[in-house]
């Protein structure tokens, strides 16, 4: 048997589907889920479209089974045998010709099962029955010796609800307050036959050891033993072989090695350097496999301050601000979630100037191309563990599941650079305030808390000792089970007063976070996204379709309701889709501008948020699909490494400029500041040089607002020594609303430059928030921009997905329009 090499047999392919309670039998592609056969079937409408959701509801209250016959050949089965299922969603029994093999309750846990003399030479049969997730999380919920109430957003336009807290399933896929209820079935990821001489690859870490010119890599390497025997493990890294037979026991061995790689090329963040990564090989027995290391000192740095204690992420001895969103499973659907629709939004999160992601603890672990695309990209990940906005039960069998998952988790991911912390959840300490049971016995429900998250705190400690574990989102520190959800001088915020209580704009400069985790406000999706799912008749913001894409209580009439205090009512549908992209853009960028002017105080911005999981109106810069709407441009702008910022005071009669540099560069700037007035009469009120320190915000020059007209606004531009345009920014002292604006007259120019294609805007009149479209997947170098007469804007069309546009093709679908146009 020692002359075996290990190798793989893919089981992923076609099984039969059915339903014993119903009249079905179809087929069904693995890795995939069953919305997708039923699509692919017809025999389901498409759930995004319209209220189908309530049409398809019965697919997740069906029980499910999936089967398939695939033939082994002798060689196949000479040796160790390991069926390894790396996501069975959710609740799952499964047999192999005839025997139970497994039972799965946990769609976060790899499940490797040893089927060592079970599988046959020749023909087997693998099948998969799904039991009724919705009812057995009730029939736990109703066993549980005290009530654990499940989150209101499952309960958005009149679901009953389903108890995701007693089963491990990503969250959301009961719905949220911007997702749609579909409880998926299937399973994603790894379906493998994985052969053995002696023993499997469980995990492989490295932990980084940084010194003066070298970096010290402990490579842990785990492995299944399924006898006492011998193994060759090899390890390749940097032109270093590291090659050994070693005994091994029975069952769990764990294997340490240490390279050191000399005259290292550290990993930054994006924005900061570059992403090199080193290549590590590891080959037991024939099963190899790969990994990318990027080397770098990553630390957070929680320590008394002047204020109270700091939050800042310090990489390679640098404190470096954090500037990006929180992410969410990119489509409801899993089979739609691919390589290429993953690598689309990460490649859009990096060209709005973002170096990090909170992958939000409501959601999923990713698949690992998405933690490799972020270490190649340079986006850091603040990783929830996936517990989110309710209590959760604390007993042995719950425990013991949640154990295997972080555990296996934390060992698969930590290799990663782009992993920076591991949080506890997402806002469950939080909302233990937020429910009558909880808040009735509430030290019942803060031990009930503890003994999960002091499980949670435990794991990391002993699997991931580098890396910081950090409570809850938002939290106040460890042991500190209050609610810091308004508390700005420690920890991390949520900050949700402007969205949930409906405050104005201006409310983000009142607090001073150290580190905001979590702030948004919400858009309608863009109208060619609308159109998708709303006949013409439905587009209305309160028809019931665009009320079931809405599933935050009141959320278009909180839309609509803030935009009559800063904008003139648009005059139709389309134009109040376009207004409200605007304003959401607008929110955040108050609260962004305002809070890296605070600089060092606040260190990191996260808005809520990044994607979206279906077409919905929502919190999102991005559409569904990948789309830019009009707030990512505008993050592509307030995200700038080096960025000028107005701060009006407290009674809005002043305003200070504050130059921020978030680069590692001292930076000269050429500043002028302009008042422009609504006929495009410009003067200049200031202008002067700007020497930014490296990581540092200061002020630069303050203005009584008393010196503007009553029709004018603030305009700023700054360049460099060269003369060459480094940014441009503006200040409006009233709501929009409250000036007369002009119609101006805006040219287009289409051409082809540097084998891009480039259109020049042009405006006869100031023109606000001017916006270009084309009917092609693709993003602008800017846009929603503020035209100035006789200043032209030169805009370079990026195609997505690889495609390929002329100019011509994209000027015969390109428009253009503004603020003056909507009302």
């Amino acid at each position: 048997m020692t002359s075996i090499r290990n190798d793989v047999l893919d089981l992923g392919g076609t099984f039969s589907l059915s339903a014993p309670g119903r009249d079905i039998a179809i087929e069904i592609a693995l890795p995939g889920d069953v919305h997708s056969a039923l699509l692919g079937a017809g025999l389901i409408p498409d759930p995004y479209f319209g209220e189908n959701e309530k049409q398809v509801m019965w697919v997740n209250e069906t029980a499910w089974t999936m089967e398939r016959r695939f033939t082994a050949e002798p060689d196949d089965i000479d040796g160790y045998l390991t069926l390894t299922l790396s996501e069975v969603d959710c609740i799952a029994t499964i047999l192999l010709n005839g025997e139970v093999i497994a039972t799965t309750d946990n769609s976060f846990v790899r499940h490797d099962i040893d089927v060592t003399g079970k599988v046959r030479a020749g023909e087997n049969t693998l099948r998969l029955e799904f039991d009724i997730a919705p009812d057995v999380a009730k029939a736990r919920a109703d066993a549980h010796p005290f009530p654990i109430p499940f989150t209101y957003n499952y309960q958005t336009n009149g679901l009953k609800g389903i108890h995701m807290n007693f089963i491990r399933k990503a969250a959301c896929h009961a719905g949220w307050d911007w997702g749609i209820c579909l409880m998926p079935i299937g399973v994603y990821g790894t379906m493998s036959l994985r052969r053995s001489s002696l023993a499997r690859q469980e995990s492989v870490q490295i932990d980084q050891i940084h010194s003066d010119g070298a970096v010290d890599l402990v490579i842990k390497t785990r492995i299944h033993a399924f006898a006492a025997g011998e193994v060759k493990l090899e390890h390749t890294i940097d032109g270093q072989l590291i090659a050994e037979t070693i005994p091994v026991e029975k069952g769990g061995n764990v294997l340490t090695h240490t390279i050191t790689i000399r005259d290292p090329d550290l990993w930054w963040p994006a924005g900061q350097g570059a992403q090199p990564l080193y290549e590590l090989v590891t080959d037991l027995d024939g099963e190899i496999t790969t990994r990318k290391i990027g080397l770098r000192k990553l630390e957070w740095i929680v320590e008394k301050d002047e204020i109270d204690h700091s939050f800042k992420c310090r990489i390679n001895g640098r404190d470096i601000t954090m500037m990006g969103a929180n992410w969410i499973p990119a489509d409801a659907i899993p089979s739609r979630i691919t390589p290429t629709v993953i690598c689309d939004l990460l490649e859009s999160a990096k060209a709005a100037n973002m170096n990090m992601l909170r992958i939000w603890g409501g959601g999923q672990y990713e698949p690992d191309y998405f933690y490799d695309l972020c270490d190649e990209l340079g986006i850091l990940i603040w990783h929830d563990f996936m517990f989110s906005c309710m209590s959760y039960p604390s007993n042995r069998e719950f425990l013991e599941s949640v154990e295997v998952e972080i555990t296996q988790q934390v060992r698969r991911l930590s290799h990663h650079a782009s992993i920076a912390l591991w949080c506890g959840d997402n806002e469950v300490i939080g909302s233990l305030n937020w429910y009558p049971e909880t808040r009735s016995q509430k030290e019942r429900y803060v031990a009930n808390y503890d003994r999960l998250n002091s499980l949670l705190h435990r794991i990391v400690e002993d699997e991931d000792p580098a890396r910081r574990f950090w409570p809850s989102s938002p939290s106040l520190g460890y042991m500190d089970f209050s609610d810091g959800w308004h508390s700005d001088t420690r920890g991390d915020l949520h900050y949700w007063d402007v969205w949930h209580s409906a405050k104005s704009f201006d409310a983000y400069r009142t607090v001073n976070p150290r580190f905001a985790s979590e702030f948004g406000f919400q858009s309608f999706t863009s109208m060619n996204v609308i159109e998708t799912f709303a006949e013409e008749k439905d587009r209305n913001p309160s028809s019931p379709v665009m009320e079931n894409h809405q599933r935050n209580n009141g959320g278009n009439a909180r839309i609509i309701e803030t935009m009559t205090r800063y904008f003139r009512f648009p005059r139709d549908f389309d134009q109040m889709v376009y207004l409200s992209q605007i304003q959401q853009g607008l929110a955040i960028k108050t609260a962004i501008e305002y809070w890296r002017s605070t600089k060092p105080r606040c260190m990191g911005t996260l808005y809520w948020q990044i994607n979206d999981i279906w077409p919905v109106a929502s919190w999102s810069s991005l559409d569904y699909g990948g789309q830019w709407k009009l707030m990512h441009y505008m993050a592509r702008r307030f995200y700038s490494l080096v960025n000028v910022v107005a701060v009006p005071d407290a009674d809005n009669t002043g305003v200070t400029l504050k130059a921020v540099n978030d680069s590692s560069l001292l930076t000269n700037s050429h500043i002028v500041l302009i008042a422009v007035s609504m006929s495009g009469a410009m003067r200049t009120l200031w202008s002067g040089e700007a020497q930014i320190t490296p990581d540092a915000a200061l002020p630069v020059t303050t203005l009584s607002l008393s010196d503007l007209a009553d029709d004018e606004f603030l305009s700023f531009s700054w360049t460099d020594d060269a003369g060459n345009l480094l940014g441009q920014n503006d200040y409006f002292p009233k709501p929009y609303k409250a000036y007369e604006l002009p119609q101006p007259n805006i040219s287009a120019r289409w051409a082809e430059k540097d084998g891009a294609a480039v259109v020049t805007l042009e405006s006869d009149r100031p023109s606000l928030f001017t916006t270009i479209t084309v009917d092609a997947p693709g993003y602008f170098s800017d846009n929603a921009v503020t035209l100035l007469p006789g200043r032209p804007v030169e805009l370079t069309f990026i195609p997505r997905h690889g495609k390929t546009l002329s100019a011509a093709d994209l000027a015969a679908s390109s428009r253009v329009r503004n603020l003056s146009e909507t009302f």
